[in-house]
């Protein structure tokens, strides 16, 4: 392909400027999982300016995660070759040395080495996934809620309506009331196709043997994943029950891995049949690049942990790439801040190809959710 010449003259321009936006969106009604309960969600909006054009990323993570991108982030990005993605993500790096990497540290790295590379994206004309050399053309989802907020209606309904959607695979919560896990999945059982896979998540909250005994018990119902039975930091654990789950299910967990160690550790004692990472967590596009190729040296599949939009763009130039998740939060989040959030279809999420970067903006609505600015 041709660039035409005044795409050419700014491809070589230099990042000018970072922006950072807080929002606050509320949740429908109050939330809980395994571990924790929630009503809101704050998302660390970052926007990147130079060559002409504005580069957009997110991170969902405390608001403080702002202020290390408009101080030691900026300092250390702005005057960058806009091409240089590779060059600004160390440099952040080291910046956040004395800070800490993993944790808020690297949020807001991955907010803005996703807002480098849309900026790269649009300086070019190409859509993110383009830039990224593709393995796929689209990334397959699979419905992710199901909360132990739910009572019973909200839970068959919802499940149900992504098996008739075209989901080929859902995922509800359990672990708040162990004693209620196995009929909460008998009823998430009934109310999707017999065809649609049912996952489950734990989010930690089982000891080792209880989580043996759910498991057992899941299998008759034809539970395939069980995510994070025990916490991602017990990785003896993790790999027991790897080892003793029943046959055709599967052991999952990554969401909380940050630095590139972490995912050595989970792939290296051999604990995890699929790895999970998270692109607003692991370093941006750059971080979760890097996850996948660990993931590929070890012949394990990689899945992504929500951030529907922004996985389903890198999503398709991951090669070890089982699905992305299609978390109810963040999905949500996504239609009310942004204007062309990706919506799916028949349970594959597909990037416009017509469209630069991630192809989105934040729409004048989500005004009412923003907290702070800082420029």
């Amino acid at each position: 392909m041709t660039l035409p010449r005044s795409t050419l003259e700014h491809a070589g321009g230099r990042i000018e400027l970072l922006e950072a936006e807080v929002y606050v969106v509320p949740t429908e009604r109050p939330e809980s999982d395994g571990t924790f309960a929630w009503d809101r969600t704050t998302v660390i909006v970052v926007r990147a300016h130079g060559g002409g054009c504005s580069g957009i990323g997110w991170t969902f993570a405390h608001a403080s995660a702002a202020e290390l991108a408009m101080g030691p982030l900026a300092r250390a990005v702005v005057g960058v070759d806009t091409s240089a993605t590779s060059e600004a993500w160390s440099a952040m790096s080291r910046a956040v040395r004395n800070i800490g990497r993993p944790g808020l540290g690297w949020e807001a790295i991955s907010a803005v080495d996703i807002a480098l590379w849309d900026l790269r994206a649009r300086i070019l004309g190409m859509p993110l996934f383009r830039l990224l050399a593709p393995a796929r053309e689209s990334v397959r989802a699979y419905g992710s809620g199901g909360f132990t907020s739910y009572d019973d209606d909200e839970l068959a309904s919802q499940l149900g309506r992504w098996s008739d959607e075209g989901f080929s695979a859902v995922k509800m919560k359990v672990g708040r009331h162990p004693n209620d896990d196995l009929r909460r999945v008998q009823l998430a059982r009934s109310a999707v196709k017999p065809e649609v896979q049912l996952f489950v998540d734990a989010n930690g909250a089982w000891a080792r043997k209880q989580a043996l005994a759910q498991m057992e018990a899941f299998a008759s119902y034809g539970v395939t994943w069980v995510e994070e039975p025990v916490s991602s930091e017990d990785i003896s654990g993790l790999r027991l029950l790897r080892d003793r789950a029943p046959a055709g299910m599967e052991i999952s967990a990554g969401e909380y891995g940050y630095v590139l160690a972490d995912f050595r550790r989970f792939l290296s004692a051999d604990c995890l049949d699929v790895v999970q990472a998270d692109i607003t967590r692991c370093g941006g596009v750059t971080g979760i690049l890097a996850v996948a190729a660990l993931c590929e040296a070890f012949e394990l599949p990689l899945s992504t942990h929500c951030a529907p939009h922004l996985h389903a763009h890198v999503g398709c130039a991951l090669r070890p790439l089982r699905h992305v998740e299609y978390f109810h939060d963040h999905a949500r989040i996504e239609q009310l801040l942004l204007d062309r959030s990706l919506q799916p279809r028949q349970g594959e999420l597909r990037p416009d190809p017509d469209v630069p970067g991630l192809g989105v903006a934040i729409v004048p609505e989500a005004a009412r959710f923003r907290v702070s600015a800082l420029r």
